[in-house]
């Protein structure tokens, strides 16, 4: 496909380009002079971490910079041959939706919330195409169809609110496409999604690209999606592109150091047993970029010359070009490719064989509602009767996909809910103490030793208490640490052993990044010494650099502390690497569990298979059989009959739709809950 672009004109050429923004504290050059192209029928990649521009490039092109204080400062954005920043406000918003569309990072904030999905969807051709609203209608519900919308007739009249996350990504999808435009920009459009709806999406944008004929720029943070998606990629840093070339060359033979240790910090299985590469430090703010390379400070193979001088974009190979002084005519070219390295801590701490943590059937039911007197009509099986076992010192994974019961159980092993049947199991003093029997005063001494990491940082943390008052909290509440002054001094400690200054304990949670947030948050579970922790998607929201930061952190503690994890997440590369067992949920149920080699490397349940199938790879694939699962997952107010899954399995038999099949085990701590196989 590319082959045959580069003889056609580009749909879209930037040259120069420079975005700005007047800020409090200075003049912000969030894009400042870049320059790319877009051919015919390609998708291009515009990748980097949060904060280095590749947002502002998009409205810029789009021209929905927030103005007055957002604006282009300079440059050319050359649209299917229209001169952009020469147009007047009519002619922009005709351009928009007719030649070139965008898809928004979070289609819930996209999407008008009291307007019927379908009219939003027609809205476009009204505007730009003039056709009768019976024409628009039917044009949007034949769109609604394309991008797999069951039921589009019915859907057409719903609100967003009643439809799961994918659909609402696939409306957003059926919106830029419906009046076939030229340039189709996503920004994230999968950040949000698990990997099963991820590869639905991934899937459809290829499908109705091969269709239309229609170019697709696409930012995003996730190498994996990068390098099953794009034709040409150029990587950005502090509003500059560092990197430019064909996914091949980019992910083959990555020239620049920051391209490098992006590569470098992604986890996986062949990763286990080393550190992963994370980059130091943090990208420069927008009003404070340094003379010389943008990178310098964080490169570890910074030159004098890196540090007073701004390298230019010059091209290596054909198609390929860097900017970076290491490739200058004086210097001696070296790979910068380098051996990751084997540390103490990359493993899990090795256990002692006795189980800490171990759930027996545990079930959380909660009641729905109805009528005046609120009668219990019905029950949301959101856990129902999930069993497993945690030894001291080791890390089992909780995966599957959103509304599955993952958070729910770790919330009910911590008994922040309580659970409807089942029990707890927690060892103290050699024996196993049931604490779902306990009172809240005799949970009090659980309550130091069970801590839980939640997802957003932000949110958990008190954003009227200064940091150090927060860590301390917990030591106040089981009177641990002694004096204020010993606490005080405990405090200052943990935060350097986070990697943040001690100073910074008299600082409040906005003063800090995601990712200095999400280490406030491990030292405010660590400050009461405790033995087990539950990691609630603690990297969802990180880019991958400061992700490896985290992990890195996480598995170094484990090894000193001889800390125990529950780790509940979606991101199965970060699994892979980091968990000694796995299990998978679906629906509130088991499905699969075993060690990492046993799940991982031969998975037996369909709804496994089609998970690890579903991750974008930036190295080999997963080995599984590629399987595209269709729909959503079932309302647990109304599971299926059967396995919950076999309407979405691809594999189902008769006895699936009849009977759930009951956990066998096949091998030495491999267990399945499936009826493919048995006699």
């Amino acid at each position: 496909m590319p082959n045959q672009a580069n003889h056609l004109a580009p749909v879209l050429t930037v040259r120069n380009l420079k975005a700005y923004f007047h800020t409090s504290e200075g003049l912000a050059r969030a894009v400042d002079d870049i320059s790319f192209e877009v051919r015919p029928k390609e998708v291009f990649c515009l990748v980097g971490e949060s904060g280095c521009g590749k947002t502002v490039t998009s409205l810029a092109i789009m021209q929905l910079l927030p103005e007055p204080s957002g604006y282009v400062a300079g440059g050319e954005i050359i649209l299917d041959g229209l001169q952009v920043l020469r147009l007047g406000p009519h002619e922009k918003r005709e351009l928009r939706g007719a030649k070139a569309a965008m898809i928004f990072q979070e289609p819930m904030t996209s999407l008008n919330p009291v307007m019927r999905v379908g009219k939003q969807v027609a809205e476009a051709l009204l505007v730009h195409r003039h056709v009768s609203r019976a024409a628009a209608r039917d044009a949007a519900i034949d769109m609604l169809r394309k991008v797999g919308i069951p039921a589009p007739e019915q859907r057409y009249y719903e609100y967003p609110h009643q439809l799961s996350g994918g659909m609402k990504q696939r409306i957003m999808i059926a919106m830029a496409l419906i009046c076939h435009p030229k340039l189709l920009i996503a920004d994230e459009p999968t950040t949000a999604l698990d990997v099963t709806v991820q590869a639905q999406v991934l899937a459809l944008m290829k499908r109705l690209q091969e269709e239309t004929g229609t170019s697709i720029l696409l930012i995003t943070h996730d190498l994996g999606v990068v390098n099953q998606m794009a034709d040409h990629v150029a990587v950005m840093y502090a509003g500059k592109i560092v990197e430019k070339g064909t996914r091949h060359q980019i992910f083959s033979q990555p020239l620049h150091p920051y391209t490098v240790r992006l590569l470098e910090a992604l986890p996986g299985r062949e990763r286990r047993g080393t550190s992963l590469r994370a980059i130091p430090g943090m990208v420069p703010k927008a009003t404070q970029y340094p003379v010389g390379c943008r990178f310098a400070e964080r490169c570890d193979r910074a030159m004098p010359a890196c540090r007073t001088e701004l390298p230019e974009l010059a091209e290596q190979a054909p198609g390929h070009a860097v900017a970076c002084h290491l490739y200058g005519p004086d210097v001696v070219h070296v790979s910068l490719a380098s051996t990751l390295r084997p540390t103490a801590h990359a493993g899990s701490a090795a256990g002692d064989g006795g189980p800490l943590v171990e759930l027996r059937e545990l079930k959380v039911h909660f009641p729905v509602r109805k009528g005046v007197l609120q009668r219990v009509v019905n029950h949301v099986r959101a856990v129902d009767g999930v069993s497993f076992t945690i030894p001291r010192g080791r890390t089992l994974a909780l995966v599957g996909e959103s509304g599955c019961g993952k958070t729910t159980v770790g919330k009910a092993l911590l008994q922040l809910i309580r659970p409807t049947g089942g029990s707890v199991l927690f060892e103290t003093s050699g024996q196993a103490c049931d604490i779902t029997t306990l009172s809240r005063a005799q949970l009090i001494p659980f309550r130091r030793r069970m801590q839980l990491v939640f997802q957003d940082p932000y949110s958990s943390l008190n954003p009227r208490m200064m940091v150090g008052d927060l860590i301390k909290e917990g030591m106040r509440a089981h009177d641990l640490g002694g004096s204020e002054k010993e606490r005080d001094v405990h405090v200052r400690e943990l935060l350097h052993r986070m990697g943040l200054d001690r100073d910074m304990a008299l600082r409040y949670p906005h003063e800090f990044s995601g990712g200095q947030r999400q280490r406030l948050a491990i030292a405010r579970a660590l400050a009461v010494d405790p033995e087990f922790i539950v990691l609630d998607e603690p990297t969802s929201a990180l880019d991958a650099s400061i992700q490896a930061q985290i992990v890195n952190l996480l598995k170094e503690l484990q090894g000193e502390r001889h800390l125990t994890y529950l780790f509940v997440t979606h991101n199965l590369g970060l699994v892979e690497y980091l968990a000694d067992q796995v299990l998978v949920m679906y629906l509130g149920r088991f499905a699969e569990e075993g060690s990492v080699e046993e799940v991982f490397g031969a998975p037996k349940h369909p709804y496994t298979q089609a998970l690890l199938a579903a991750v974008p790879r930036v190295q080999g694939s997963s080995g599984v059989e590629k399987i595209v699962l269709g729909g959503d997952v079932p309302s647990p107010l109304a599971p299926p009959p059967g396995c919950p899954f076999h309407p979405r399995c691809p594999k189902a038999m008769d006895i699936c739709r009849k009977e759930y099949p009951h956990a066998r085990r096949i091998g030495e701590t491999h267990t399945v809950a499936c009826h493919l196989g048995q006699a």
